[in-house]
């Protein structure tokens, strides 16, 4: 009888390991990321959601702006919780306007991009827009250590689109036969190039951007220059050339229109399929949403006091903010509060 007991409670506590995995894979969420650190703060605060509340089995790929978007075109990859959206129109649109896509509205209200400078060598020397940087002599204040007859320009990475977009500018603006270009490999590297610049003093124009941490350091004192005022058709203009670069390479720049970039609202996308089968996780997506301080907050807590810690930087948005608490039902919300 003992033995019948023992091969009962057995198989019982078998039958419920061997239901676990169908549990935990009975929600599952592919979730593309980028290869910069907002896109993938808020990819961990999401992982963190639907891993403690939702009970999801969630896999992150991360990775350049267009594989990233093409594993999402493809249907590969899910869903993604910050997209650039004016920058990736012509690639995006049509995937939206045909239902393979689905805009889920907006992550961070307010982000820019633009060229900065320094603000000791602007106040110096006069600099405050793109056409100043054409004024007599100004280039050898930036000179290219590889290059020493050009300037340099930092820009952001390859394989960003504003990589491309960037070298458009420089064309357009006529800054080509005086600065030369530098892609500075990865998002840590931008960073660590800005503070190497203002640590010895030096120079620097450079592509940059919010929300960051960087930009709320107090040594870190920069003047956006000021471009050609945005103009959907000049943008449009532009965009057809970079898109025929990014396909065929510098070869096939053209002459075409070039001004700033326009401050956007970052948003998120899923697939119309994921979209579609997942009506609880798109509720939450839908209403996930963090302003541009509190983003800057996280991204600073991040990179200065986490160590780069993905999951405890989520944590620490989870404990001390409470907005969360309404993109989701109450009981999903008590699940995570008690696992922090």
């Amino acid at each position: 009888m003992n033995f019948i007991k023992e091969l009962f409670l057995f198989l019982s506590v078998l039958f419920l390991f061997c239901l676990k995995p169908f549990y935990a894979s009975a929600c599952s969420v592919k979730i593309g990321s980028f290869d910069w650190d907002s896109s993938n703060i808020h990819s961990a605060i999401a992982t963190y959601i639907l891993e403690n509340g939702y009970g999801c089995d969630t896999q992150v790929t991360k990775g350049r702006t267009n594989p990233i978007l093409e594993l999402l075109i493809d249907n590969k990859i899910d869903i993604i919780f910050e997209h650039w959206t004016d920058n990736n129109v012509a690639l995006i649109n049509p995937e939206l306007s045909s239902g393979n896509l689905v805009d889920l509205g907006i992550n961070t209200p307010a982000s820019e991009q633009a060229f900065f400078i320094d603000r000791v060598t602007s106040e110096t020397y006069g600099i405050s827009s793109v056409e100043d940087l054409k004024k007599s002599k100004i280039w050898e204040l930036f000179k290219d250590p590889e290059d020493p007859s050009k300037g340099r320009i930092i820009s952001c990475i390859f394989g960003w689109t504003c990589y491309t977009i960037n070298y458009v500018k420089i064309m357009e603006y006529g800054l080509g036969d005086l600065y030369n270009m530098y892609d500075p490999g990865t998002a840590q590297g931008l960073d660590k190039i800005i503070l190497d610049a203002f640590a010895n003093n030096k120079p620097i124009i450079t592509y940059y951007y919010t929300p960051t941490s960087l930009m709320g350091k107090p040594e870190i004192d920069m003047v956006r220059l000021s471009e050609p005022a945005y103009n959907k058709a000049c943008w449009e203009s532009m965009m057809a050339v970079v898109n025929n670069i990014k396909i065929y390479g510098t070869s096939a720049y053209e002459t075409s229109c070039a001004n700033e970039y326009k401050d956007m609202t970052l948003t998120k996308l899923a697939t119309g399929n994921f979209y579609n089968n997942n009506p609880d996780i798109i509720s939450f997506a839908n209403a996930y949403t963090i302003t541009t301080p509190i983003v800057n907050n996280l991204l600073a807590y991040y990179v200065d006091i986490s160590d780069s810690n993905l999951e405890e930087t989520a944590k620490y948005y989870l404990k001390n903010y409470s907005e969360w608490e309404t993109w989701i039902p109450n009981d999903i919300a008590s699940k995570i509060r008690n696992t922090l």
